[in-house]
């Protein structure tokens, strides 16, 4: 019985590849496209599953042949479907993980981060800071990349380096801040380098993602609930 199912599945390849022969035959270029080509794959892929759903069953009952071969039916048109709206799937995965976690960004395309709305109402953004995890508070009204004094020691900012001479106003009033200059700021898709930046001598509890690195970008958009940045 095992020899007669390899010529049978011998007897399928050849019909395929006839099939496939005349069909390039009686009409070229029509499966030039990659959609053609997808249909195609698709309809080869269901007849195989059918039918060896159809030659497993064959000794046994008509029933459980039929079962078999919606079973594998079933089976190919999941995977039909999966593929084909891949590219919706993935965007639904991407919401439902920005609703859990607002302050990680979502990169859609290369360039862009999407960050969404916290219950504070707020945009956070989980950033790398040369290489090293950020949390900012999205802040258009600083003018600079303002990293606290913690963020800034696991940074590997130089303390003793630092002149404290930039004032701030703040909403608890004048603190003041030293410039430097940070090597690389990454957002989702988006990778800055040589950003003006400053750290706080006190009074900052929370990084600043600020307008010397926005302001850089192409544009900065609130769509709803999201922020768009593009650069």
């Amino acid at each position: 019985m095992r020899q007669n199912n390899w010529t049978w599945a011998a007897l399928v390849l050849l019909g395929a590849a006839a099939l496939l022969l005349l069909l390039m035959n009686r009409f070229p270029g029509a499966l030039d496209s990659e959609n053609a080509q997808m249909r195609f794959v698709y309809g080869v892929l269901l007849l195989t599953l059918v039918g060896s759903g159809v030659l497993m069953g064959w000794r046994e009952r008509a029933g459980v042949a039929l079962k078999q071969a919606l079973t594998w039916i079933a089976i190919a048109l999941v995977l039909v479907i999966g593929y084909s709206y891949r590219d919706v799937f993935s965007d639904i995965g991407s919401r439902l993980r920005s609703e859990v976690a607002p302050s990680v960004p979502v990169t859609g395309e290369p360039g862009t981060a999407y960050l969404s709305r916290d219950m504070t109402g707020h945009f956070h953004a989980d950033a790398l800071v040369n290489g090293t995890h950020v949390r900012f508070l999205v802040d258009t009204g600083a003018s600079d990349v303002a990293l606290s004094a913690a963020d800034a020691r696991r940074v590997g900012i130089d303390f003793s380096r630092l002149s404290y001479t930039i004032p701030y106003q703040t909403a608890n009033g004048v603190i003041h801040a030293a410039r430097v200059r940070l090597d690389e700021v990454t957002v989702g898709g988006i990778t800055l380098r040589d950003v003006d930046a400053s750290v706080s001598q006190g009074g900052l509890d929370t990084s600043l993602l600020g307008m010397s690195f926005l302001g850089r970008l192409g544009s900065v958009e609130v769509r709803g609930e999201r922020l768009v940045l593009r650069y």
